[in-house]
């Protein structure tokens, strides 16, 4: 009898966990369409950066990417607390358009992390993404460490609307 009332409990346990990942599933999807639905709606009020999506761009997901100079061979610590100075500054600017915040947040606050082989590259990306209305967050090291004062170490571009980001960084290679 003791194993028909564990059998019984895993059964109901795992029904359980099942509806609950598909209740989730729907609920999040739904949230999801609805937050989309307002940014659309917002963007014309808004002067102030939603209106800079168009309806093509405007997809499911968002991401921020984050390049990164490979020509200044930060040591990894370094290069992680740069890239980590963007995604704080990215998060900063977004936080003032909620929508967006929101989409971002539901898309699991996706991060990538891509490289490029000079300062004139990062420069340009950081032109490509503001000509394109995205979020920049550009960082200039300090210089108490590796690499000299003002250095232009990484560039943050988003977080924003998935295929309005890749089509400014999607032909960069992984970090």
């Amino acid at each position: 009898m003791d194993r028909t009332v564990n059998s019984s409990h895993l059964a109901t346990l795992t029904a359980g966990v099942g509806i609950g990942l598909v209740l989730g599933w729907l609920l999040r999807s739904r949230l999801h369409r609805s937050l989309t639905k307002q940014l659309m709606a917002n963007r014309s009020a808004n002067a102030t950066g939603d209106q800079i999506f168009n309806d093509q761009c405007l997809g499911p997901d968002c991401k921020l990417v984050i390049v990164i100079r490979n020509d200044l061979k930060m040591g990894k610590g370094k290069a992680c607390a740069q890239c980590s100075h963007a995604a704080v500054f990215a998060y900063q600017q977004i936080r003032k358009q909620k929508s967006l915040l929101k989409l971002w947040e539901l898309s699991g606050q996706r991060k990538v992390v891509v490289k490029v082989d000079t300062e004139a590259e990062l420069l340009e990306i950081e032109k490509e993404a503001k000509r394109a209305g995205l979020i920049t967050s550009l960082i200039r090291d300090a210089g108490h460490t590796q690499v000299p004062s003002g250095s232009k170490t990484v560039l943050g571009v988003g977080p924003g609307p998935q295929q309005l980001v890749d089509k400014v960084t999607g032909h960069l290679k992984l970090y």
